[in-house]
């Protein structure tokens, strides 16, 4: 069994190493994990691209009986968890930068000080990349836009703002609000949404087309273009709290906000620690800032 937990994380990592890391594995010991799997099956199931490590035309086929063998086996695990009470127990969680940098450490610390033998998996990807996760059940929930997602259940848990992200020495920074009409001009550096995208639902609302020069995943990567002047942006509020880059953050007129939720299949099919960590969040919510 752990070599299908191994392939799966190769899978999500699309890299044996960061798999490795992931599970406190060695490189080597994944691989030879990999290639013991492969010999067992007598097939190749694994092949490097560009873009990493992904299945072959074999593997694809025969990975959705294993992520179901797993999926089994995490139920049996739940089941005995349920018996003997919160005792262990895996929570994969798929987030956002800014929830999985500002809100989930501390609700992680407050959770394992009642239950000290939860382990918790956190990947981090944009919006596509997440409803990916959640669809080949390689994550048990999501924390993200409630405005992206057909067909998932959602839990809505907090609207944060959307604030326009500027150079100090901008001639909009002084302005205490920015109306939306006045960024449409300059370079805009667009945060990856993965399908979807705040300030351009927002552009769009209001009848505008921003000047996209760049495209980038990395919130903190385009708060340094912007201090380098190379545009500005709309990214959350949240990522200016703990940041030391030399930009202004202004609210925009009229609002742009996120909806953030917890997105899920079904709660009730949840692994048992994940459903009390679900619960968990809910309870604090009032918290969440």
């Amino acid at each position: 069994m752990n070599r299908f937990f191994v392939l799966e994380a190769v899978l999500q990592n699309k890299s044996f190493t960061k798999a490795a890391e992931q599970l406190g594995y060695t490189q080597s010991s994944v691989s030879q994990m990999m290639a013991s799997l492969e010999k067992e099956f007598n097939m190749h199931i694994l092949k490097r691209s560009r873009s990493g490590v992904e299945l072959t035309p074999d593997g694809e086929k025969l990975y959705p009986f294993i992520r179901q063998t797993l999926k089994q086996y995490r139920s049996l695990l739940d089941t005995a968890e349920s018996i003997n009470g919160l005792q262990s127990g895996t929570i994969r969680i798929g987030a956002i930068t800014s929830v999985s940098c500002y809100w989930l450490p501390q609700l992680f610390k407050e959770f394992k000080t009642k239950f000290p033998k939860i382990n918790f998996i956190l990947n981090q990807g944009d919006y596509g990349t997440i409803l990916e996760w959640l669809k080949n059940d390689q994550i048990d929930f999501a924390i993200m836009t409630a405005e992206f997602g057909t067909g998932f259940n959602k839990t809505l848990i907090h609207k944060t703002s959307m604030n326009a992200f500027l150079p100090k020495n901008h001639p909009l920074a002084e302005l205490d609000q920015i109306p939306i009409e006045k960024l449409a001009d300059d370079p805009f550096i667009l945060v990856e949404g993965g399908g979807y995208s705040e300030p351009l639902e927002a552009f769009k609302q209001a009848g505008l087309t921003p000047d996209v020069r760049y495209i980038i995943q990395d919130d903190y990567t385009i708060m340094a273009m912007v201090e380098a002047g190379l545009g500005i942006s709309i990214l959350s509020e949240l990522v200016f709290e703990r940041t030391d880059f030399k930009v202004v953050s202004k609210p925009i007129v009229p609002d742009v906000t996120r909806p953030v939720a917890i997105v899920y299949k079904n709660k009730e099919e949840l692994p048992i620690a994940s459903q009390y960590f679900v619960d968990f969040i809910v309870d604090h919510k009032e918290e969440l800032y």
